[in-house]
C-alpha cells in the first residue's frame, strides 16, 4: 500500500467541467417544446449577442472552432498550392483545418516565455507560396498582434486568428478575433463559455460572412429556419458545394445564457489562477508567465512545466500521480511534430521546433473552471504539493504508465 497521502475525497475532480445553470436548462426545454431543434432563431440570437459582445460587424455560428477555421480559410481564398504559417504548440484541429483546404501547414516555433507563436520565426518561414498566418492565442494569452499585423500587411498575407482559448482576451484595448481578416472561436465543453459543441466566425467583411454562412449549410442560398418559418416556404439554390457545419438552436440555447455570465466566469478563473501562482511559488516548477502590460489574459489554461531534473519525476509520471489523488489534469499540448501522421506526411521533427518540443513534453494543465469551489482549489493545490514532494508512489506510477503502453 502506498504511503503517499491521498486527496481526502472519493469524488474525482473532472478537468474542465463547465457550469450549466437553470437558465440554460429552461431555454433548452423551451426549444424542445417548440420542436425547433436545428438552426433557427436562437442561433441568430446568439450570433447577434456575440457580435455585440465583440463589437464586430458580422458573426457566423457553426458547429465547432475546427469548422470555423476551415471556413475562414476558404472564404479568405486559401487553397491548394498555398502555405499557411501557424504554431507547433496547438491542438491538431488547427493543422487539420489547413490541410482540409488543400493548403500546406508551415510551422514557426513559439516564444518560450509566452508559448505563443514567435513573430521572428514567422518571418523566417515566409515564401512566395505563403498565403496566410494563423496564430493561436495559447491558453488565453493574446499574441503580439502589433508585430503579426505588421508582418501580414508587409507581405500581403491574410491573418486568421484561432481564438479557441481566448474569448475574453484583449490586446492594447482591442479584443481578440478582431485584428485579422477573420477570428475563430470555440464553445466546446471545456472552453470559457460552452454550447457543448460549437464555434463562431467573426469578420468585418460582409462578403466573407455571407459566403461562410452559405458554406456552413451545404452551400444553400437560404438557411433552414427562413425556409420553414411561418413566413411561408422559400426555395433554396445550391450555389457551391458546402458543408454540414451549422450550429443548432439546442446549442445556441445554452450559449446565449453562458455569454451573459462571461465576465463573472472570467473573474473567477482569474482568482483561481492567482491562487495557484501564489501556492506554487516555492515549488520547483515553471509557472505561467505574467500577462503582458496592456493586455487581458483570458485565463483559459493554467499550465505547469514539470522538469524531471528539478522535480524527480517527468510530466507523465506527474499526471498519473495527480490521477491517484483524484484530480483530473490535461496536456496542452504535445507539439504537433510529435505525432506520427505529421512526421510521415510533412517530415517534421520535434527537434526542429525546440521550444514547442520542450513545452509539449513538460506541460500539464490544472483544473481552471469557474465551477471550482474554494475547496476544490485547495484540493488541487494540496495534490500538486503532495505529488511534487513525495517519491513514494513512483513505482505504482511507473507501473500504470507501462500498462498503458
Amino acid at each position: 500500500m502506498s504511503s503517499v497521502p491521498v486527496r481526502p475525497k472519493d469524488r474525482f475532480l473532472v478537468f474542465g467541467s463547465p457550469i450549466i445553470e437553470q437558465d440554460e436548462i429552461d431555454e433548452l426545454v423551451a426549444s424542445m417544446k417548440t420542436g425547433w431543434l436545428g438552426t433557427g432563431p436562437k442561433v441568430a440570437r446568439f450570433e447577434a449577442d456575440f457580435k455585440a459582445y465583440k463589437n464586430v460587424a458580422h458573426a457566423v455560428a457553426v458547429n465547432s472552432c475546427t469548422a470555423a477555421l476551415h471556413l475562414a480559410m476558404i472564404v479568405a481564398g486559401v487553397g491548394r498550392g498555398d502555405e499557411v504559417i501557424t504554431t507547433p504548440l496547438t491542438f491538431c484541429a488547427t493543422i487539420n483545418a489547413i490541410i482540409h483546404t488543400g493548403a500546406t501547414p508551415v510551422l514557426a516555433d513559439v516564444d518560450p516565455r509566452t508559448m505563443n507563436i514567435d513573430p521572428a520565426a514567422i518571418e523566417a518561414k515566409i515564401t512566395p507560396q505563403t498565403r496566410a498566418i494563423l496564430p493561436v492565442h495559447f491558453a488565453g494569452r493574446p499574441c503580439d498582434m502589433d508585430r503579426l499585423c505588421a508582418i501580414a500587411r508587409k507581405n500581403n498575407l491574410k491573418l486568421i486568428e484561432d481564438c479557441a482559448h481566448a474569448i475574453e482576451a484583449e490586446y492594447k484595448g482591442y479584443t481578440t478575433g478582431t485584428f485579422g481578416d477573420l477570428g475563430c472561436f470555440s464553445f466546446y465543453v471545456t472552453k470559457n463559455i460552452v454550447t457543448g459543441e460549437g464555434g463562431m466566425i467573426l469578420t468585418e467583411n460582409e462578403a466573407y460572412a455571407a459566403r461562410a454562412k452559405t458554406l456552413a449549410l451545404h452551400g444553400m442560398s437560404a438557411d433552414a429556419w427562413s425556409r420553414f418559418s411561418d413566413q411561408g416556404y422559400k426555395h433554396y439554390w445550391v450555389t457551391e458545394p458546402g458543408f454540414k457545419y451549422n450550429m443548432m438552436d439546442l446549442q445556441a440555447a445554452i450559449g446565449v445564457h453562458q455569454l451573459r455570465r462571461i465576465d463573472s466566469y472570467w473573474l473567477r478563473r482569474k482568482e483561481i489562477w492567482n491562487q495557484y501562482n501564489e501556492a506554487f511559488a516555492d515549488l520547483p516548477v515553471e509557472r505561467p508567465a505574467e500577462p503582458e502590460p496592456d493586455t487581458r489574459h483570458a485565463h483559459h489554461l493554467y499550465t505547469l512545466l514539470i522538469n524531471k531534473e528539478k522535480t524527480g519525476r517527468d510530466r507523465d509520471e506527474f499526471l498519473c500521480a495527480m490521477h491517484e489523488q483524484n484530480i483530473g489534469s490535461g496536456v496542452h499540448y504535445l507539439s504537433i511534430p510529435e505525432h506520427p501522421y505529421y512526421q510521415e506526411t510533412f517530415g517534421w521533427k520535434p527537434e526542429d521546433y525546440p521550444h514547442a518540443m520542450r513545452i509539449g513534453r513538460q506541460t500539464l494543465s490544472l483544473p481552471l473552471s469557474a465551477k471550482l469551489t474554494d475547496e476544490d482549489v485547495d484540493d488541487v493545490i494540496q495534490a500538486v504539493r503532495i505529488c511534487l514532494k513525495s517519491n513514494a508512489s513512483h513505482e505504482s506510477t511507473k507501473r500504470i504508465l507501462k500498462e498503458r503502453k
